[in-house]
C-alpha cells in the first residue's frame, strides 16, 4: 500500500536524517583515526588529524540542516543560533600542545591561523547574507513575526560580536572561541530537548522521558567537561590514563545523535501544516 505524503513532509524527514548521517560521519571518521592513529586527547582534536575534513564537513552539514529546519517556534529559533555555533566549532579549531606555541602551554598553531581567517571570513559573510535573506523572505511570504525578528537580531549580534572579538583580541579568540561555542551549542540542544520534554502540547507523552534523559545527559556531560577544564588549569593531566575530555565530548555527541533520532521518529508522520490547516 502506498503511503500518502507531502513534499514538505518528505523534505523534513530527509533533513533530520541528514543530521543523523552527518553525526555518524563525524563519529566514524574519529573512530577510525583513534583506531589507526591512537587515542585522541579530545574529539575536537580530530581537526588536526586525517579525520579533520570529515569533522569540519559534518559540522557544516549539521549547520545547514538546522537552518533548513527554520520555523517560527522557540525550538527552531534556538536551532538557528546553534547552526551559527556549529560553524564556529568547525572553522575555529581547539588549541593543542605544541613546540610552536612559544611561552603558551596551548595554542592554535600559527600555520593553521591563515586557514582560520579565510574560513572565518567566508562563514561570517554567508551568515550575514543568510540573515538578511531570511528576513526578506519572511516579509515577502507574509510570515514575519516578533520571533523571527528577535532570532535575526540575536544571530546578527552573535555574528558581529564574534567578528569584533576576533579583530580586537585575536589571541584570546583563537584560545577560547572553539570551547565557548561548543559549550553553548550543546546547551542550546539541551534546551531544545528540555522544551520537547516539558511542553505538553509538543511531544507525545511516550517521548517526554527520553527527551528529559537527553537534556540531563547533555548537562552531565558539560558538567564533566567543565570539571576537566578546571583540573587542566590546575595542572592536572586529564588525558592520562583516561582521555576524560574525549569521553565527555563523545558522550555529548551521542546524546546529540539520540535527540535527533527521537525527533526523526516522533515527527516522521508530521503533516504539512498547510494541509492540516
Amino acid at each position: 500500500m502506498r503511503i500518502r505524503t507531502t513534499s514538505t513532509q518528505r523534505t523534513y524527514r530527509y533533513v533530520r536524517l541528514t543530521i543523523l548521517a552527518a553525526t555518524l560521519l563525524i563519529a566514524v571518521a574519529v573512530a577510525v583515526e583513534a583506531t589507526v592513529g591512537g587515542p585522541l586527547p579530545s574529539l575536537s582534536a580530530a581537526y588536526y588529524t586525517p579525520a579533520g575534513p570529515m569533522f569540519v564537513a559534518g559540522l557544516v552539514v549539521v549547520a545547514a540542516a538546522f537552518a533548513a529546519l527554520s520555523g517560527r517556534s522557540l525550538e527552531q529559533g534556538l536551532l538557528d543560533l546553534a547552526a551559527i555555533l556549529a560553524l564556529v566549532i568547525a572553522v575555529v579549531p581547539t588549541t593543542v600542545e605544541s613546540e610552536v606555541c612559544g611561552g603558551a602551554a596551548r595554542c592554535v598553531p600559527p600555520a593553521v591561523v591563515p586557514t582560520v581567517v579565510n574560513n572565518g571570513v567566508a562563514v561570517a559573510s554567508v551568515i550575514l547574507v543568510a540573515i538578511v535573506a531570511a528576513v526578506v523572505l519572511t516579509v515577502v511570504q507574509g510570515t514575519l513575526s516578533r520571533g523571527v525578528v528577535l532570532t535575526a537580531c540575536i544571530a546578527l549580534a552573535v555574528t558581529v560580536g564574534l567578528g569584533v572579538w576576533a579583530l580586537v583580541a585575536p589571541g584570546a579568540f583563537l584560545v577560547l572561541a572553539h570551547n565557548t561555542a561548543a559549550v553553548v551549542f550543546f546547551l542550546l540542544i539541551g534546551a531544545v530537548a528540555t522544551i520537547a520534554a516539558w511542553r505538553p502540547q509538543r511531544a507525545p507523552r511516550r517521548f517526554r522521558p527520553a527527551y528529559a534523559a537527553v537534556a540531563i545527559g547533555i548537562l552531565i556531560a558539560l558538567a564533566g567537561l567543565g570539571a576537566t577544564l578546571v583540573l587542566a588549569i590546575a595542572g592536572v593531566d586529564v588525558t592520562r590514563p583516561v582521555p576524560w575530555v574525549f569521553i565527555g565530548e563523545a558522550a555529548a555527541l551521542v546524546f546529540f545523535a539520540v535527540f535527533w533520532l527521537l525527533q526523526t521518529v516522533e515527527l516522521w508522520n508530521e503533516p504539512d501544516p498547510r494541509v492540516r490547516a
